[in-house]
């Protein structure tokens, strides 16, 4: 007798569960574990890391982040503006701009704005400065199109309800769209700030002081020369994730909000 739909997907289940278990034991019984702790977990190496892996290399990192996110976040809330704007020119511009820094890799804005920029115009930024453009620039283009989206989503009754209490464009943009908008994109906005932790990592580039560096750079000093292994790599990847974790969590909580608000309405 034929099995129904519903009890294929179920002895395909049973297989996929016990395939999972297979290999997990046999990772377990084929894997050299006190190589494996010794050389990427180590905990004594872990102790020598503290408390510089927090108070030097995750706060850069966040520093780095916040940065970049004011920098983008600027610049995009101009660009979305622009974008939307009834002027040629300035659609023009806001369009050139978003497709250029959307398909240029962040490394290579790091590597113009650290080297190129300095020997070409004899123009050097203090660091802070360069990372913060630099992340801020990459970051205004994926953010604009974000908030084009958020935008355009607004209804248009809310606009001319404002134009007919008197309140002129500007002030009807401020106070009732740009609000609404960034309701509406607050999770991309979220992964965007995830993102942009994650290319602070770039920032070894510029060639930092032990002050100025970010996790990435404090691992990779950490394991060079020093028999350390791969457990710097490893806790810093840990610190990565206790700022990437939350924020995803954080993201999904919003997207749920909107979710629910659109199924209200």
């Amino acid at each position: 007798m034929a099995m129904t739909a519903r009890e294929r997907a179920k002895v395909s289940r049973g297989v996929q569960y016990g395939l999972l278990v297979v290999i997990v034991i046999a990772l377990v019984f084929i894997a050299d574990w006190n190589t494996l702790i010794s050389r990427a977990l180590n905990p004594s190496v872990m102790a020598q890391q503290f408390p510089e892996i927090i108070t030097v290399a995750l706060k850069n990192t966040l520093i780095y982040t916040a940065l970049g996110f004011v920098a983008g976040m600027s610049g995009g809330i101009l660009l979305a503006l622009m974008r939307l704007s009834s002027v040629a020119p300035y659609r023009w511009i806001a369009t050139l701009y978003i497709e250029l820094f959307r398909g240029v890799p962040a490394l290579l804005v790091f590597l113009a704005l650290g080297f190129g920029v300095p020997l070409a115009f004899q123009v050097r930024f203090n660091n802070l400065v360069t990372v913060m453009l630099a992340l801020g620039l990459v970051s205004a283009a994926y953010i604009a199109e974000s908030l084009r989206a958020g935008l355009q989503a607004v209804p248009k009754g809310q606009y001319e309800a404002a134009r007919s209490l008197g309140m002129s464009h500007s002030r009807a943009m401020i106070t009732i769209v740009i609000p609404q908008a960034l309701r509406i994109v607050l999770p991309p906005l979220t992964n965007e700030v995830i993102l942009l932790a994650k290319d602070s990592s770039l920032v070894y580039l510029l060639g930092m002081t032990v002050s100025q560096y970010e996790l990435t750079k404090f691992g990779r000093e950490a394991i060079s020369g020093s028999g350390a292994g791969l457990t710097p790599l490893v806790l810093a990847g840990v610190c990565y994730l206790v700022i990437t974790v939350p924020l995803g969590l954080l993201a999904r909580y919003f997207e749920q909000r909107a979710d629910a608000r659109s199924a209200r309405h």
